[in-house]
């Protein structure tokens, strides 16, 4: 009876989320929110990549509901401090400018749970990467949980079985995990995050290839953790499949990267993406929507924010 209970309740959610929501409400929310993000990347063409993470870091704690935009206050402690997010998760302030954008426009009507999901899809465009229809109306949490963060996301460490069951607890299955893990195509990571593979002299990975990566990241802990290092050493720009050619070289920057390609069960799925660029690309579009549809807050659940960086005042 409860298991038949959440399936409708989840199916209801998920059938209050239309394409054309804000058609009538706010008909300038869609191009409004795609100037701000082409802008956005053509100024830094890293933000590409960290607007696709906020997304992916937003729907894995509560779901799409913007909880990781909140500041912490007396009553709520924010998912930013989080070990995940602090030092990492970017692109606030974009999401907040486009928020300020679309308020003068269309006060109150569309939400950042919203403008975080589209601005992921037009980020995958303005680098050349797959397109797909976003779903819209869901609304923004009037709380965050930090404890989720720390719980539920993906850690740089985790073995193979770890990742699984954690997308396996959102909904997503192996394929949907390795495509969208196929997104650090693009994108930066710290020092910090890589430093015990790069000179943990495994098997597992690329004897030249972590050479060159000690090159900015020392080997002692806490100098130079935040130097970046491109995800993808060859491509790092384009969104592209050579991602999964690296980790076939074992030169995944990340291990949660080269797990995906370690004798493992996935280990078929990247192939089959190194070789099928346009495989890759349907796929992570299919698991971009799939991860939109993560428990939205529908109806009359949740808020429209006025700020996303806050809960709207009481009345």
């Amino acid at each position: 009876m409860l298991l038949s209970a959440l399936l409708l309740f989840t199916s209801t959610s998920e059938a209050q989320l239309s394409s054309n929501f804000y058609d009538s409400t706010c008909p300038t929310a869609l191009t409004t929110i795609r100037a701000g993000i082409e802008a956005a990347v053509q100024t830094e063409q890293r933000m590409a990549a960290s607007l696709i993470r906020l997304h992916f870091h937003d729907c894995f704690v509560q779901g799409c509901d913007a909880s990781i935009l909140l500041d912490d206050t007396s009553s709520i402690t924010s998912e930013k401090t989080a070990r995940p997010n602090a030092n990492s998760v970017r692109g606030y302030e974009v999401i907040d400018d486009v928020k300020s954008q679309l308020e003068s426009q269309c006060p109150g009507i569309v939400s950042c749970a919203d403008i975080v999901a589209v601005a992921a899809r037009d980020a995958s465009e303005a680098v050349n990467g797959p397109t797909w229809t976003v779903n819209l109306g869901r609304r923004d949490s009037t709380d965050a949980s930090r404890a989720g963060a720390e719980s539920d996301l993906p850690g740089f460490n985790d073995p193979l079985d770890r990742l699984v069951e954690r997308f396996d607890a959102k909904g997503l299955s192996a394929r949907d995990m390795v495509a969208l893990s196929g997104s650090h195509t693009i994108g930066q990571a710290r020092c910090a995050t890589f430093r015990g593979r790069i000179y943990g002299n495994g098997s597992d990975i690329d004897a030249d290839f972590a050479a060159t990566r000690r090159g900015q990241c020392p080997s002692v802990a806490g100098d130079g953790n935040n130097n970046l290092a491109p995800l993808d050493l060859v491509t790092p720009n384009s969104f592209d499949n050579n991602y999964f050619r690296n980790l076939m070289e074992r030169r995944g920057l990340l291990q949660s990267d080269q797990v995906l390609f370690s004798g493992g069960s996935t280990d078929s799925i990247v192939d089959e993406y190194s070789r099928d660029a346009s495989a890759f690309n349907s796929d992570f579009a299919a698991a971009m929507v799939r991860m939109g549809d993560i428990e939205p807050l529908t109806g009359s659940r949740g808020e429209v924010r006025r700020v996303c960086t806050a809960v709207n005042a009481a009345a």
